[in-house]
């Protein structure tokens, strides 16, 4: 049973989302709070600051109705916590964690701040399982590690979300079980800001797939409150610490789209009149996102895994945006979506270029995906930026002006998007990736081989012309 310790009759001013509470005893930062209106209805809110008494209070559901003379405010004493239950696998739940989906809510089996923590850079387990995804973009150059954070840089218009949920319905973590126990591999789903037409594509697109049994959503629309957009991640990845160092289980956690949730923390930063920084964010954007972004990983003598991937999207397909910025010296690489290549038809149009994934050389080789990993991905970067660079020529001296060697390296880079990169509906196997890039190596003369072992090179090398 809740608490209420205080109650106030003190409101001074509203501003947006935001109350302004007076005269404030022995509040804290983080505390909820319920306000109660004249017509007996009750909002949630949450103390975001106190200074010399004056407490603000953030509304979950919005200040609309709000009277500064007619209202009360009751402090709790209590931080934001959400209730827990493996019932929660197969429900979708608003922002804030009730439920959506007509069922009756959840019996919890432990309350958790949603707030949680950082692991601690000591209690952390190197990364070194390789999850794949059936995409050959993702699995064969920029592999994802369980316990990796590894965001998609999206534009647009362009398909992130078809992308979202096919890394979703085909992720797999080799040795993960099915059943119950330990092991069990498991997505937790939050979007923020979405439409309802996008809401609607996720859940038809789980049930379709049969990943809907293990998987928890969280869903903040476009038309529900702002602030909600805060708590969603948060709730999002407390479930994920749950099902990973409670139950055992291995976790995706899709995050979409974390600029919603900046432009979000944008618009409370100046309801509170703070001083902005790039671009009207607020200074402490860098360190409020790595709080988020921070609770992925493994533990040492836990045997569950909480592997990340945020996707956000850069206004105007500007990479030095500060949200795409910022979320590029936190996490553990990236995943560049390309706009020419959409146009192309190239579906996942990934511009393998700019992409990284800073853990790949800790989930591969023998015993992982397979020894020849590293040294395909290496040469297949090499001769698709070679033949990059053969496209920029033609635009100075013609396609006739290359020579013969730099016209293989332009049709290896025209065959590497339609035959790598462009896989429409394909769910690709790790070793099905490495034979397609073999296939596509072979296009050029062994003598350019510089990146991988002879003895990979003898075994697997067939002319390709």
């Amino acid at each position: 049973m809740k608490l209420v310790t205080s109650e106030y009759r003190t409101i001074s001013r509203i501003s947006g989302p935001l109350l302004f509470l007076e005269r404030v005893r022995g509040g804290r930062v983080g505390e909820m709070a319920d306000v109660r209106l004249r017509s007996g209805e009750i909002k949630k809110g949450q103390v975001l600051q106190l200074m010399e008494g004056t407490a603000v209070i953030q509304v979950l559901e919005g200040t609309a109705g709000i009277d500064a003379e007619d209202s009360s405010v009751y402090l709790s004493g209590e931080v934001a916590k959400t209730g827990l239950s493996m019932d929660m696998l197969g429900r979708t739940f608003n922002g804030i964690g009730e439920p959506i989906d007509g069922l009756p809510p959840v019996i919890p089996e432990m309350r958790l701040d949603i707030n949680g923590l950082p692991i601690n850079p000591v209690a952390r387990e190197k990364p070194s399982h390789f999850i794949q995804t059936g995409i050959s973009a993702i699995d064969g150059l920029n592999t994802l590690v369980r316990g990796q954070k590894l965001p998609i840089f999206s534009g647009s218009g362009l398909p992130a979300n078809e992308l979202a949920l096919q890394i979703l319905t085909q992720a797999q973590a080799p040795g993960s079980t099915g059943d119950e126990g330990e092991g069990r591999f498991s997505i937790v789903f939050g979007a923020m800001g979405i439409t309802a037409r996008e809401a609607m594509f996720f859940r038809k697109g789980f049930e379709e797939s049969g990943a809907i049994g293990r998987t928890t959503t969280f869903i903040n629309l476009a038309d529900d409150p702002t602030i909600e957009r805060l708590f969603t991640p948060r709730i999002s990845l407390t479930m994920a610490e749950y099902l990973a160092f409670e139950k055992g289980h291995h976790v995706l956690v899709i995050l979409t789209d974390m600029t919603n949730y900046a432009d979000a923390l944008r618009e409370i930063g100046s309801a509170r009149e703070e001083i902005p920084g790039r671009r009207g964010y607020p200074g402490y954007m860098y360190t409020d996102l790595a709080t988020i972004y921070e609770r992925a990983g493994r533990i040492k003598g836990k045997k569950g895994s909480i592997t990340l991937i945020p996707i956000l999207t850069m206004p105007e397909d500007d990479i030095t945006h500060p949200v795409p910025d910022l979320s590029g010296y936190i996490t553990e690489g990236q995943v560049v979506l390309n706009r020419q290549m959409h146009r192309k038809g190239i579906y996942p149009p990934i511009d393998v270029l700019p992409c990284l994934s800073r853990l790949m050389n800790l989930g591969i080789g023998s015993g992982k995906t397979r020894e020849d990993h590293r040294g395909v991905a290496d040469q297949l970067y090499a001769f698709y930026a070679r033949g990059r660079d053969a496209r920029k020529l033609i635009a100075i001296i013609g396609e006739e002006g290359l020579s013969g060697l730099d016209k293989k390296y332009l049709r290896f880079a025209d065959e590497f998007e339609k035959r790598f990169v462009s896989q429409e509906g394909e769910d690709r196997s790790i070793s099905r990736t490495l034979d397609i890039g073999w296939k596509l190596l072979s296009m050029i003369p062994k003598t350019e081989f510089t990146r991988i072992k002879e003895e990979f090179i003898t075994g697997h090398y067939s002319r390709g012309d």
